[in-house]
């Protein structure tokens, strides 16, 4: 079972060898910005042959299942299996909370890595000046390049917290309390951290992508991806929005999706 267009260029050597192969298609990675051409030319390289050469193909979105039938026509033996996540633990953390200088409910949370990609830079410029509300950025660069250094440059100076890479109960305790959280990204298969979000009843607003589109959110849970002025109008909305959310999160069920892994291997 191979996982992602950059190592699906195993799948045919993996064929040699008379291996039945499963791979499952992340996502275009080529379109991420960090890559350079070459490193985009080996991607997409690696998408074709997976394609063209898996046994069977999963897919993780309706996006992604376009994509190989529009570039490859391949429809046969091609499963949609979406991302999952477990369920949450909710949880208090006053004492994290006190040290990062931030309240319940009274801060906006983007969760990811930081690259270009993900326009954490968008989010900072909207929030700055937002009135009641910190800004929280949970995560940070694999590697420190100019971006990165930027990004936490610029967020720091807007008076943002960053609190590094984390998990465990900072993690949970930072979902539970989050007034909103944000995905401002322009590239995205399907968004693992979105869904998590959502399992914690998050109000969430995300860029209006594709992969973002699928999760079917309402019409005021979107943004016009880069436009930094339309994420601080729809982000006040969110925030002045009465009451709970509830998501129907059954097709992100672990248990499940185990189950639809399984019949595929069953083939």
């Amino acid at each position: 079972h191979i996982n992602a267009v950059g190592p699906a260029l195993l799948v045919p050597s993996a064929k040699l060898r008379g291996l039945k192969v499963v791979f499952t298609h992340h996502g275009p990675d080529y379109d991420r910005e960090k890559w350079g051409r070459l490193a985009k030319a080996m991607l997409r390289l690696g998408e074709r042959l997976g394609v063209r050469y898996a046994d069977e193909l999963i897919v993780i979105s309706d996006v992604i299942r376009n994509i190989v039938k529009d570039k490859y026509g391949r429809t046969q033996k091609v499963h949609l299996i979406y991302n999952g996540v477990p369920s949450p633990e909710i949880c208090d953390y006053p004492e994290y909370f006190s040290s990062l200088g931030i309240e319940s409910g009274k801060y906006v949370l983007g969760m990811c890595r930081f690259v270009p990609e993900k326009r954490l830079h968008d989010l900072v410029e909207a929030c700055r000046g937002l009135e009641g509300y910190k800004l929280v950025l949970a995560g940070d660069a694999d590697f420190e390049d100019d971006y990165s250094r930027r990004l936490k440059a610029d967020a720091k100076e807007s008076g943002a917290v960053l609190t590094g890479f984390i998990r465990g109960r900072k993690l949970h305790s930072l979902l539970s309390h989050a007034a909103c959280y944000v995905l401002p990204s322009s590239h995205e298969g399907l968004p693992i951290a979105l869904l998590e979000a959502m399992s914690y009843k998050c109000k969430v607003l995300v860029s209006d992508i594709p992969a973002n589109l699928e999760v079917g959110l309402g019409d005021g849970n979107y943004f016009h991806c880069g436009d930094v002025a339309d994420l601080r109008e729809k982000l006040n909305a969110v925030l002045l929005s009465p009451g709970e959310v509830q998501y129907d999160m059954t097709k992100y069920d672990w248990d499940r999706i185990a189950r639809q892994v399984f019949e595929v291997y069953e083939h």
